[in-house]
């Protein structure tokens, strides 16, 4: 195990990164990190592949070295252990700060293991990450040998999750292997991510509204599903909703096949060309599951040279009770601590529910957060 002390200086260095210049680099060293890999992958491999967790928790998309990104989500969220929280893979690769934003997950994993974590993206693979932008990231500012340590920690990651039996998470998508959930906790580690099967499919597959079963998928990898596959698959298996990451969405979360499927993308503005918000979606108790959405910040004119960032908050919420008879919608207005909740249903909730799309256990509660504020150019 890692030395306590270190860790937590490990943790506040990190963190540190935020009061400093946009892009500037946590400073830790090689060898910080090789202990932080090897303390996480050993709590890995005494986890199961199948993560079995309890709500409340929060769950996160991709997230791709976009670290500023991943603070802001923590800024909202609140900073573990304040509340419980599942990432679904792609940590690396594509954004500038890879190497911040693996480390600080990684460290969080280690410091609450049993309220922090994370699953395997299809990014944390050798042959993937070794052409996207980590391995260049660790071979720039440490060596070859740390990208290889990464490797033997990717290795060992678990590859889905069940929230209170209702809820199954993974980065991909379904696969026409999987009978039984069994067979995920039956997968073995450490293990490379192979070129087919149910481990490749269940970190690559997607939902297509133009397939029917199972079609090709136009990544060259895997499968794309249709919503009768997912509807198969949730009534099996007794499920209620399929919660996965891996595509880009316009509004950072996105539903598929009547509500039965959420995508979660919290990389807001990826690759600095998509101009798409980032998610973050909530699961409380009840499982009421919640969506707190952060828009790219935009740059605003006017101001000093060393203007500061503005930032401006507007929270719309938006609460659908699902009961027995049907969905009631609240219109009653809230005000809480200068934030205006409106209680009506928005143009980014892109399905409406109907009494027969989501179980009558969930309530879906909509909070967008919209960004606005000057950059560094």
């Amino acid at each position: 195990m890692m030395d306590p002390a270190l860790l937590d200086d490990v943790i506040r260095r990190l963190l540190e990164v935020k009061n400093l210049k946009p892009g500037k680099n946590a400073q830790l060293s090689e060898s910080e990190i090789k202990q932080l890999c090897a303390a996480a992958k050993e709590i890995f491999l005494h986890q199961p592949n199948l993560l079995e967790l309890e709500a409340p928790i929060k769950i996160c998309g991709d997230v791709h070295g976009q670290y500023s990104d991943l603070l802001r989500l923590f800024d909202y969220g609140g900073y573990p252990p304040q509340a419980n929280y599942l990432f679904l893979g792609d940590y690396v690769d594509r954004g500038k700060q890879s190497l911040e934003t693996i480390c600080l997950l990684l460290a969080y994993k280690v410091k609450y293991p049993e309220n922090f974590f994370l699953l395997r993206g299809n990014h944390e693979c050798a042959s993937v990450n070794r052409i996207y932008g980590f391995y260049d990231e660790c071979k720039r500012r440490f060596s070859v040998k740390l990208w290889k340590t990464f490797t033997d920690c990717f290795n060992c990651l678990p590859v889905s999750a069940l929230i209170d039996e209702k809820i199954l998470c993974m980065h991909g998508g379904l696969s026409p292997e999987l009978n039984k959930l069994e067979q995920i906790l039956n997968l073995s580690r450490p293990t490379d991510v192979p070129d087919t099967g149910l481990l490749c499919d269940l970190l690559w597959s997607d939902p297509s509204n133009e397939a029917t079963g199972w079609a090709i998928n136009d990544r060259g990898v895997s499968y794309t599903f249709g919503p009768d596959k997912v509807s198969e698959f949730l009534e099996k298996h007794d499920l209620d909703l399929i919660c996965r990451a891996h595509q880009v969405v316009e509004d950072g979360y996105e539903f598929f096949a009547s509500r039965q499927l959420v995508t979660m993308f919290s990389a807001p503005n990826y690759c600095g060309e998509f101009d798409n918000a980032g998610a973050m979606m909530s699961v409380d108790e009840t499982l009421m599951c919640s969506f707190q959405i952060l828009k790219p910040a935009r740059k605003v004119l006017g101001g000093s040279t060393n203007n500061k960032i503005r930032l401006q908050v507007i929270e719309r919420m938006v609460t659908m009770a699902s009961l027995i008879s049907g969905w009631l919608v609240s219109s009653t207005p809230v005000v809480d601590g200068g934030l205006f909740h409106h209680n009506h249903i928005t143009a980014a909730a892109t399905d409406r529910p109907n009494a027969s799309s989501l179980p009558c256990w969930i309530n879906t509660l909509v909070m967008y957060y919209l960004l606005c504020g000057s950059e560094r150019m």
